[in-house]
């Protein structure tokens, strides 16, 4: 029986590992396109409705209670985090090197914890504090050298750490909201509402009924599936089989495969600084997942979204 588990155990590990590398994709196709960041953002979110659309038929058909606009209001706040952090992440990431946006983007682990504590007054502990001050410290150190060496991108770095926070803000919030929903009743209506949202937005902005060059639609729809539909739902099917803080160090991997991608298809050779603050900040993270173990897990539905 033990044989057995560990041969279950591999492939399971071999595809979560896969599901990281479909999210470390999404800062590649972003900076690969030209298309206005606000339409990206909203088609991204749109196709991934789309393609889910059946598995929220199939929730639907099997929720025992009255699904209407109590359930529905649940996504609100979710979504419109979730489309500032699409939005400003796609400005962002066009900004800066591959390398840097993947790292920013992953700090979510370390800004969770004063989310929750804000929206639930959950306590804060030394070790959590203590991994915030590291990954603050290497994220110092990798804008400073952007600050000195690249303005634009050191404009990019920032951007990219607002649309981390507002990434936190939509997890924390699914912690509480997630939690009475099944997985898919909550998250396609909450994709859909956040890519109207978005489109609302580059109204403003581009008129969306135009041409669109084939590169931009094959990006925009390889961004719809292979990070935000393979990527999310290997995350959240490999829950069922590893550890929450499992799952989420493993996806501390993607900005090494984004930064590889980075280099062999843009010629984007980390800075040597780069490889400093990557150390500093993974080592916060991972000293804020060690205090995590002290505390109740987040809902699966909370957990399995640290990705891109």
């Amino acid at each position: 029986m033990k044989s057995l588990s560990i041969d279950r155990t591999l492939p399971r590990f071999l595809l979560l590992l896969f599901g990281v590398v479909c999210g470390a994709t999404a800062v590649i196709m972003i900076k690969a396109g030209d298309e206005h960041p606000y339409l990206v953002a909203s088609f991204r979110l749109l196709v991934a409705s789309a393609v889910l659309f059946p598995f929220f038929l199939r929730d639907l058909r099997r929720y025992d209670q009255h699904y209407g606009w109590k359930q529905l209001s649940w996504t609100i706040l979710p979504a419109l985090a979730l489309a500032l952090h699409f939005m400003s992440w796609i400005v962002g990431a066009r900004m800066t090197r591959v390398a840097n946006a993947s790292l920013i983007a992953n700090l979510t682990p370390v800004a969770m914890p004063f989310f929750v504590w804000l929206f639930f007054k959950e306590r804060i502990t030394r070790l959590e504090i203590l991994g915030t001050v590291f990954t603050l410290a290497g994220l110092i150190v990798l804008t400073g050298a952007n600050l000195g060496l690249d303005p634009q991108g050191f404009r990019g770095d920032l951007i990219c750490f607002g649309s981390m926070l507002a990434f936190a803000v939509y997890l924390a919030l699914g912690r509480k909201n997630g939690s009475r929903l099944s997985l898919w009743l909550y998250m396609v209506p909450l994709y859909f509402i956040a890519g109207l949202v978005c489109l609302g937005c580059a109204l403003f902005f581009v008129n969306p009924i135009k041409a669109y060059t084939v590169k931009n639609v094959l990006l925009i729809i390889g961004l719809g599936l292979v990070p935000t539909v393979f990527g999310h739902t290997i995350l959240n099917y490999s829950l069922k089989f590893f550890r929450g803080q499992v799952v989420s160090v493993t996806n501390l991997s993607q900005p090494l495969f984004a930064g590889l991608m980075g280099f062999v298809i843009f010629g984007e050779a980390p800075r040597s600084i780069f490889y400093g603050a990557a150390v500093l900040i993974v080592a916060g993270i991972l000293i804020v997942l060690s205090a995590s173990r002290q505390r109740t897990s987040l809902p699966a539905s909370a957990d399995a979204q640290r990705t891109h």
